[in-house]
């Protein structure tokens, strides 16, 4: 039988992240301080308390739009060099804290040019942030530079990844309101990545349904989808449990077309009931390349660490699943070839397999050989 790691196990062991938001990040602390030293006068409060709890309050209203009304306070604080080089100073800090060993984290360089910074300069800051917060400390941290769909600077947000791809930038990616705003109306920034053969990845299936999916891969070419929660509703399942795929979702599981989830956030947009009906627990048994992500650690209020011990606890999941979600990231990183075969069988294979010979030599002999530690009978049955 399964045991589910404790929180500061899973704490412990080498982790991924592919889906997290540099201005969903922030500490609490930082965002009351660059506001004074900034003059934003618009912050509800200075308390660091009662921020949280403002800045975390839509994220429990069941709806993306609302979930990123937040975001302007944030964002607000985020348009001078030193403050865009201390959040990304600081969120490489906080990742390798919970023992995140390799990271991609996104921004969208057009909202951070209001005090007069070019989209170069805004790069050029965060790359910094994330090389100072990086050092003497082991994990890597790279940029995915996002398009606002909602606005008409996707091309050029996309030639500035490309020009920054030897810097940190690893990709590209759109965000914002999905309905209404389908990925193809960027086709000629995607087409354009496509051609510096660089690395794209699109939100997609998070606040829309298919259609946002089938137009991410079929038309705009995304290697992985941002949330693609809403792909479960190209699964059936009858009365007798038998599972159906569409020719949507075999596409994706066929092409290994990884899934950058993350249940918490997932739950607080309305893109899933809750975390105990969160598709991913289906699409891991049907072997999709599923990942866990935290989206944005202030908002939603969790590290990864945390929203991994969340589905353990809620799936009954051991070791080898956190482990195969774990590879499932780094497999699907956009790091070279080389840097991902490093990661996994130098840091991320060893430190699981110590992580589960501590836990076994924590676990009664009995327990481990399945068998009662009251009756010394196996159980009926295995999960």
């Amino acid at each position: 039988m399964r045991t589910v790691p404790t929180l500061d196990q899973i704490r412990a062991v080498p982790k991924v992240m592919l889906h997290d938001h540099l201005d969903g990040g922030l500490r609490p602390e930082t965002v009351i301080e660059l506001a004074r030293e900034t003059g934003y006068t618009d912050l509800p409060t200075r308390d660091p308390e009662e921020l949280t709890r403002i800045l975390t309050a839509g994220a429990h209203r069941g709806h993306l739009n609302l979930y990123l009304d937040a975001f302007r306070h944030t964002v607000a604080v985020m348009q001078t060099r030193d403050a865009l080089r201390r959040v990304a100073a600081e969120c490489a800090e906080d990742l390798a804290a919970d023992c995140v060993v390799y990271a991609e984290v996104r921004f969208a360089p057009e909202l951070h040019t209001d005090r007069g910074l070019t989209l170069d300069g805004v790069v050029e800051a965060v790359l910094e942030g994330f090389r100072e917060g990086s050092a003497k400390r082991p994990i890597r941290v790279y940029a995915l530079l996002t398009a606002m769909r909602t606005a008409a600077r996707s091309h050029q947000i996309a030639e500035l990844a490309v020009r920054h791809r030897d810097e940190g930038v690893v990709g590209f990616d759109i965000a914002g309101a999905e309905a209404g705003s389908p990925p193809s109306r960027h086709l000629d920034a995607f087409q354009y990545v496509k051609r510096e053969n660089f690395h794209i990845t699109i939100h997609a299936g998070e606040g829309f349904g298919l259609p946002s999916i089938w137009e991410a891969v079929q038309w705009c070419g995304a290697e992985r989808l941002g949330h693609g929660v809403r792909i479960a509703d190209d699964i059936t399942i009858d009365a007798a449990g038998s599972v159906s795929l569409g020719r949507l979702a075999t596409y994706i599981r066929d092409r290994r077309i990884p899934l950058e989830m993350a249940p918490t956030s997932n739950v607080q947009t309305g893109a899933a009931p809750s975390v105990a009906r969160h598709p991913l627990r289906l699409l891991r048994q049907l072997q999709f390349r599923v990942t866990v992500n935290t989206d944005n650690r202030l908002m939603s209020q969790v590290t990864l660490s945390e929203e991994f011990h969340r589905v353990a606890a809620e799936f009954g999941y051991g070791w080898s699943d956190i482990e195969w979600l774990t590879i499932n990231a780094m497999k699907s990183a956009f790091a070279g070839f080389d840097e991902r075969l490093r990661l996994i069988n130098t840091v991320i294979k060893p430190g699981f397999a110590t992580a589960r010979a501590m836990s076994d030599a924590m676990v009664p002999a009995d327990m481990l050989s399945g068998r009662s530690p009251v009756t010394g009978r196996s159980p009926s049955y295995r999960p």
